[in-house]
């Protein structure tokens, strides 16, 4: 079977067979008809198929490509597909072809052809998406490659990975899709006791009790400057709570509820419990009303604000997943932005920051918004997420990483690769769970098909191996509604399939061809204005003027206060206070907010000195897994009141963006719990690099206490051997 570029055509168009003269697919460059191409207004400029990618591509941008793919691996014992879309099916069995490519002689998944090795995040999204269903020895051998103390593991990230990152849990989400397509109950119990561990460390690490969100990275946005401003260190990043990783740690608790009760372990109502706390704290917290969908992230220091940008995988996963409502679900899907190339990571985009996750469109992160789509019953957002994948995929002739989402080229990406394990699982996830409906359920497999009526017609996906049954099964018609399900012709309900079926049967789907509806809030990329610098000079906050900025938004202790025009504000208070400023341009659109400027009275605050109380080398206190485990620091509290604690520190193990030995300690006061203080990774040897880590707010009450910094059990990171840091001080300042 070949691919070739002249099918372009059929790619863009969604409609296929449509009318000749009503176009199918439009942007600020080209206009595609079934017949032909326009490029820009001029309608009398007719490119043919093969101009279209010449003048796409450009040779001066990227290094040419094959101009045709040929299918060279035997995929007969998976899945075949076949419709009435051949471009479609040739992109199905491309995907097919680097599945297997993507697996190891050691039989774990390969993340990409420039990507060696097993990535917790990547192979986990992937096996969600298809891999599950097609290679589930394949998914456990590498599950388990990412398993140290039976506990998950997270890959090297942002200072030093755990717990600045916390997105390693959505191991659980596909460990469970594991277990739900086969049944295997050796599997389930291992899985569960990794995941319960592992969540049991979150719990004291990462779980916010005020909010009830959870603190770190966004999940696989791990690249700091691309989504986070520059101001942000490692520990603002780990005190953030972002929409994406809550969800996936929504998600992971309801999956730890159902794994036990089938392991009868009563701690069920527990994890049920704590994953309401985390859907009603991104609800209260994440949620914008105004815009109808949720805000990027909550972030700044003892006060914090939500970023309004949308973030492509946690509203997508909101959605999938169930943490929206319904209504919430379908205004998501028809309110976020996505551009002509597909649904950016985040919108708008940050100014000077070049293409990977800022101003980038990912497949995989396209195919949970197609699925989510479908979900939402939104046919136009359906649509447009699988021309996004498939443009990309037959442009390339592979399934790529990411691409510019101002122009949808891969060349001037950061960093990319061909043959991506979770782009490829993606593309196949668009025929088993979009266009076929296909749901894996504890005890059973449901069809709920969703085809665009554009995309109407006749499918088929033989040898569909399920459990102990192979099935054979076709689709007709459109819709989202199910007209009839025979399985051997004797009719089913709700489309379901038990999980002890055995041999070979078919399934025949009928649709009701009914009209779905719904619409894409199709937007020009933009870039939001830059973030002001601001500093405080004797109680007169001041910046340097922002290019596009019409206006400065002033917030007071994470709320909005008003908007201005100078850049010069003064400011004074009573107790303590904390200032940001964003800038405003002219649609509306504002910058991040600066890093918070702190103004605190005189008799706010005290410094206590480590030194002065554990053994010390040069002044500052060195806590490692050895050495002064437990750190007692004793403090005088003239008043009663809500205080926040951190501590000035150095963390030379590693570099700020890879490795893994973040330190993480234990804040207690007079032994009892108050929270997690995290000491990330400054640079490697980097041991002058001073900074702060995560404050800790505590009640505390006139009088002596004694604070005690120390290494538990649940404070293990990612490395295990090295968790270090040097304390110098800790600071103490009365909030309220």
């Amino acid at each position: 079977m070949k691919l070739h570029l002249f099918l372009m055509p059929l790619l863009l168009t969604a409609g296929y067979g449509r009318s000749q003269d009503k176009p199918v697919y439009r942007s600020k460059n080209y206009t595609v008809y079934p017949d032909r191409v326009i490029q820009g207004s001029n309608q009398a400029t007719a490119l043919s198929p093969t101009a279209l990618v010449s003048n796409y591509h450009s040779p001066a941008k990227a290094a040419p490509l094959a101009s045709s793919w040929t299918l060279s691996r035997d995929i007969s014992a998976f899945p075949q597909y076949h419709s009435g879309y051949k471009l479609s099916d040739a992109l199905y069995n491309m995907s097919l072809e680097e599945m297997q490519k993507a697996i190891e002689p050691d039989s774990t998944f390969r993340t990409g052809k420039e990507w060696s090795g097993v990535w917790t995040r990547d192979i986990s999204y992937s096996i969600i998406l298809s891999m599950a269903i097609l290679q589930p020895k394949v998914a456990i051998y590498s599950l388990m490659r990412k398993v140290k103390n039976d506990r998950v593991i997270q890959d090297t990230g942002t200072g030093g990975a755990y717990p600045v990152s916390t997105d390693r849990m959505i191991w659980a989400v596909a460990a469970w899709e594991v277990y739900k397509v086969t049944g295997d109950k050796d599997w389930l119990a291992k899985a569960y006791q990794i995941v319960k561990n592992s969540v049991t460390d979150d719990e004291k690490n990462v779980y916010d009790p005020v909010t009830g969100l959870v603190h770190g990275e966004s999940s696989f946005l791990d690249w700091r400057e691309q989504t986070y401003p520059r101001w942000m260190q490692p520990a603002d990043i780990y005190a953030s709570e972002c929409l994406g990783t809550n969800v996936v740690h929504y998600q992971v608790n309801k999956v730890l509820a159902q794994m036990a009760r089938l392991m009868n372990d009563p701690e069920a109502i527990k994890y049920d419990r704590q994953a309401n706390i985390i859907k009603q704290g991104i609800q209260t917290y994440l949620w914008q009303p105004a815009k109808g969908y949720y805000g990027q992230y909550l972030y700044g220091r003892n006060y914090l604000s939500l970023s309004p940008r949308s973030e492509a995988l946690g509203e997508a996963l909101a959605v999938y997943f169930g943490a929206a409502d319904e209504k919430q679900q379908q205004s998501v899907i028809a309110h976020t932005p996505v551009t002509d190339f597909g649904i950016p990571c985040i919108y708008p985009q940050i100014p000077g920051i070049p293409p990977y996750h800022n101003n980038a469109v990912w497949p995989f992160v396209e195919a949970y918004w197609a699925m989510a789509s479908a979900t939402a019953g939104n046919e136009a957002s359906v649509l447009h997420a699988i021309a996004a994948i498939y443009r990309p995929a037959a442009f390339w002739l592979t399934n790529k990483e990411n691409f510019v989402a101002a122009d949808g080229d891969y060349a001037g990406t950061q960093v990319n690769s061909s043959n991506m394990l979770w782009s490829l699982s993606g593309n196949i996830a668009l025929v088993y769970k979009v266009l076929f409906g296909i749901n894996y359920n504890v005890n059973s497999l449901q069809f709920k098909p969703f085809v665009p009526r554009s995309l109407a017609g006749e499918r088929s996906l033989t040898n569909f191996k399920y459990r102990n049954s192979c099935l054979a099964i076709r689709i007709k018609g459109y819709g989202n509604q199910v007209k009839s399900v025979t399985l051997d012709g004797k009719a089913i309900v709700d489309g379901i399939v038990p999980a002890d079926l055995s041999g070979t049967h078919t399934v025949n789907i009928i649709l009701a061809n009914n009209t779905i509806g719904g619409i894409s809030n199709v937007q020009p990329n933009y870039t939001a204005p830059e973030t002001p610098v601001v500093t405080d000079d004797n109680g007169q906050l001041s910046w340097s003027p922002i290019k596009s900025a019409t206006g400065y938004q002033l917030l007071k202790n994470g709320r909005y206060v008003s908007t201005v025009k100078t850049t010069h504000l003064p400011v004074t208070a009573s107790a303590y206070a904390e200032y940001q400023v964003a800038a405003e341009d002219a649609k509306g659109i504002s910058s991040f907010y600066s890093e918070p400027v702190a103004v605190v009275p005189s008799g706010a605050g005290q410094t206590v000195r480590a030194a002065d109380f554990a053994s010390a080398a040069k002044g500052v206190v060195n806590i490692s897994k050895a050495t002064n485990t437990v750190l007692r620091l004793p403090v005088n509290i003239t008043s009663d009141g809500v205080y926040a604690i951190n501590f000035d520190y150095a963390n030379g193990n590693g570099p700020v963006n890879t490795e893994n030995k973040c330190a993480i300690r234990t804040l207690t006061v007079d032994d009892r719990f108050v929270g997690t203080i995290v000491l990330p990774q400054r640079g490697r040897e980097a041991w002058s690099d001073w900074g702060y880590t995560n404050y800790v707010k505590v009640k505390l009450s006139r009088g002596k206490h004694i604070l005690s910094l120390q290494l538990e059990a649940a404070n293990e990171n990612m490395n295990s051997l090295i968790n270090q840091a040097m304390v110098d001080t800790m600071q103490i300042i009365k909030l309220r």
